[in-house]
C-alpha cells in the first residue's frame, strides 16, 4: 500500500473564489496537509497520507468538489484570464467572456482545452488538444486542434461563436476519442466533416492564420498598479504554498470583497483588485508568513513538471549559474522535461533521456538542449542545439544558447538602431542620468517624472518624497540604483 497519494483538484481557467478555496484548504488542513502546490495547467495539487485520505475525500464530496487521485483523466481547462486587465486588455475579450465559455462545460473535458487572448504572451497557446484563441472578429474564436500524443497542430476551418464554443469542444473531443479508441485517429478533413454534420454551430470562415505576438514574459510577482487599484503576484521558489498562508489570503480576499483568485501556468497566484486602503493588510499577511516577492525575473521564467522535484532542482542550479555569470535572459523562458510523455512550455527546452536502459530502469541519463523556432515558445518546431550533455555541463551550454539568442536579436535590430560612439573619457551628461528599479527595471527619468505617482516632469530623484516607490512594483526609493541612458539614434 502507498503511504502517500497525490490529489488533484481542477481550477477551471485558473479562476477560483476565495470562499471555495477556503473550504477546500480547511478540509485539507484537517487531513494534516500543510503545503499544497499549483500545477502548470492551473490546478491545485496536494500530497495526502493514506490514513488521512478517506476523511479528506468525504469532506470534498460533501462540498461537491471534483477531484482525482494519482490520475489525470480530466486535464484542467486553462486560460489567459489571469492576465486580463493586469498585463493587457483585449479588444473585445473580457473577463465576462471567459465565464460565458466556462458555463458551457457541464462536465470536465477529457482532452486538454486552452482559452487564450491572441494578444498576450503570458500563457501558452498550443499546449492543449483543443486550443481556442480569440480572433479579431468580436466574439469569435480560432480553434487549433492537436490530437493526443501528437506535435501536429491544424487550424479548424471556421471561427466559432463564443456561445457555441463549449458544444463544439464536446463534439470535437468525442470524435477524436472515438477515432483514437478505434485505433484510427481522424485526419483534419474527416474530423471536420464528422463534427460539422453532427450538429449545427454558429461560425464564419477562418480566412487566415492567427497572428501571434512576439514572446515577452511580463514580470508577474509583487505589488503592481493598474488603474486605481493594484494586483499582487505570489511566486514560491520551492513551488510550495503553506496552507495557513493561503487560508489567510482567502480570508483577506473575503474581508476586502475580492471575488476571485487566479492561478497562473507558472505555478503562481495573482490577486487582482486590491484597493489602496487595503495594501497594508496584504503587506501584513506577506510579512506574517515571510513571503518574499522580490525574485529575479530570470527565475520566474521557468516551467517544470508537476509531480517531480528533479526539474526544480535543475532550474535552481542553472539560475545560480546565471547569477554568477550575469547572463541576460530577457525574452526567453525555459522548460525542463524529465519524463518522456510530459509537456512543458519554453523557448529553450531541456530534455532528459536515458543513455543506458535495462527494462524500465535508467542506469545513466544525459540531457539534450533544444530551442524553439524564433525562440517563440508558442511555435511547435524544435531545433536541437546540443545533445548528450552531462548535468554538470548543462548550465554552460544554456548560457551559450542565451547568448546566441541575444546576438540574433541584436542583428535583427541593428539595421534600425545605432548607438553613437562616445569619445574616450567623455563625462556623462547629468541630464542623461536616471534611477532604475533593480527588480523590474522600471526607470525614473526626471525629464518625464512619474505620472502614475503624481510626480510632474522636472523633479529630480533626490527631491522625491521619502516614501516614493517604483511605479511598477513599489520597490522603495532607497533600493533604486543610478543608471545612464545611452544616446540612441534611429535611422
Amino acid at each position: 500500500m502507498r503511504d502517500y497519494y497525490t490529489l488533484k483538484i481542477n481550477i477551471p481557467a485558473g479562476i477560483v473564489s476565495p470562499g471555495a478555496l477556503q473550504q477546500v484548504l480547511t478540509a485539507a488542513r484537517s487531513a494534516n496537509v500543510r503545503q499544497v502546490r499549483f500545477g502548470a495547467r492551473q490546478q491545485l495539487l496536494m500530497t495526502v497520507h493514506y490514513e488521512d485520505l478517506r476523511a479528506l475525500e468525504k469532506a470534498l464530496k460533501q462540498q461537491a468538489v471534483r477531484y482525482e487521485i494519482n490520475t489525470d483523466q480530466h486535464p484542467n481547462i486553462i486560460s489567459s484570464y489571469c492576465g486580463e486587465d493586469v498585463f493587457r486588455t483585449g479588444a473585445w475579450l473580457r473577463e465576462s467572456e471567459y465565464h460565458t465559455v466556462l458555463d458551457q462545460f457541464d462536465e470536465p473535458p477529457r482532452l486538454k482545452v486552452n482559452l487564450s487572448d491572441s494578444n498576450q504572451s503570458f500563457t501558452p497557446f498550443f499546449t492543449g488538444n483543443l486550443n481556442f484563441i480569440a480572433s479579431p472578429e468580436p466574439h469569435f474564436w480560432y480553434l487549433y486542434v492537436r490530437p493526443k500524443q501528437s506535435n501536429t497542430v491544424f487550424r479548424w476551418p471556421d471561427l466559432i461563436y463564443t456561445n457555441d464554443l463549449g458544444r463544439l469542444a464536446k463534439a470535437v473531443e468525442t470524435a477524436l476519442l472515438e477515432g483514437w479508441n478505434a485505433g484510427a485517429p481522424l485526419n483534419e478533413e474527416t474530423l471536420y466533416d464528422l463534427v460539422a454534420h453532427r450538429k449545427a454551430f454558429i461560425t464564419q470562415p477562418a480566412t487566415q492564420e492567427v497572428e501571434l505576438p512576439e514572446f515577452s514574459l511580463p514580470y508577474y510577482e509583487g505589488f503592481n498598479r493598474y488603474g486605481q487599484r493594484s494586483w499582487l503576484g505570489i511566486y514560491r521558489r520551492d513551488e510550495q504554498f503553506l496552507v495557513d498562508f493561503l487560508l489567510d489570503v482567502c480570508a483577506l480576499c473575503l474581508k476586502t470583497r475580492i471575488g476571485e483568485i487566479c492561478v497562473t501556468p507558472w505555478k503562481s497566484l495573482i490577486v487582482k483588485g486590491i484597493e489602496e486602503k487595503d495594501r497594508s493588510l496584504w503587506s501584513y499577511v506577506l510579512g506574517r508568513h515571510n513571503i518574499n516577492v522580490r525574485h529575479a525575473a530570470n527565475e520566474l521564467a521557468w516551467q517544470t513538471e508537476d509531480h517531480t522535484d528533479e526539474g526544480r532542482q535543475l532550474k535552481n542550479a542553472v539560475i545560480r549559474y546565471f547569477g554568477k555569470h550575469d547572463t541576460r535572459t530577457f525574452g526567453l523562458c525555459f522548460g525542463v522535461q524529465t519524463r518522456p510523455k510530459s509537456e512543458v512550455f519554453g523557448s529553450i527546452l531541456i530534455r532528459k533521456r536515458p543513455l543506458l536502459k535495462i527494462g524500465q530502469l535508467a542506469l545513466f541519463s544525459v540531457y539534450d538542449l533544444y530551442f524553439i523556432e524564433n525562440f517563440n515558445p508558442n511555435s511547435r518546431t524544435y531545433f536541437r542545439f546540443e545533445k548528450g550533455l552531462l548535468k554538470a555541463f548543462l548550465p554552460n551550454q544554456i548560457d551559450r544558447l542565451c547568448r546566441k539568442f541575444n546576438n540574433r536579436r541584436s542583428q535583427e535590430t541593428g539595421k534600425t538602431v545605432r548607438l553613437e560612439a562616445e569619445p574616450a573619457e567623455t563625462p556623462v551628461d547629468a541630464d542623461n542620468r536616471v534611477r532604475q528599479c533593480p527588480h523590474c527595471f522600471t526607470v525614473y527619468d526626471p525629464q518625464y517624472g512619474d505620472e502614475r505617482n503624481g510626480i510632474p516632469a522636472g523633479v529630480p530623484f533626490e527631491a522625491l518624497p521619502a516614501d516614493y516607490g517604483c511605479s511598477t512594483c513599489d520597490a522603495p526609493k532607497n533600493e533604486m540604483v543610478e543608471a545612464v541612458l545611452p544616446f540612441v539614434r534611429v535611422d
